[in-house]
């Protein structure tokens, strides 16, 4: 597997950070004793988030292995397949 380039992930990280406050704001919901649909609201907005990090880390490690697939071991293939349906 590759390890993605440091500037290819800074959307990644200013989306999980994103994910992070929202996770604080999901806390400060439940503290407050706020209604459940607003709590459901931002938790799915969390899960959203998560998901699309870790779809776009594993759409890099495929852009790579299409740019250079000679370098692709069959287990990066079934280790990316796996991560990949593990987000589904």
């Amino acid at each position: 597997m590759v390890t993605p380039p440091a500037e290819e992930m800074t959307p990644v990280i200013n989306r999980l950070k994103r994910a992070q406050g929202q996770i604080g704001g999901v806390i400060r919901l439940i503290e407050e004793g706020r209604d459940c649909r607003d709590i459901i609201t931002q938790l799915a907005a969390v899960n959203k988030a998560l998901d699309r990090a870790g779809f776009a880390i594993i759409s890099t490690n495929l852009r790579e292995c299409v740019a250079s697939p000679e370098g692709l071991l069959d287990e990066d293939q079934a280790t990316l397949e796996t991560l990949f349906l593990s987000l589904a």
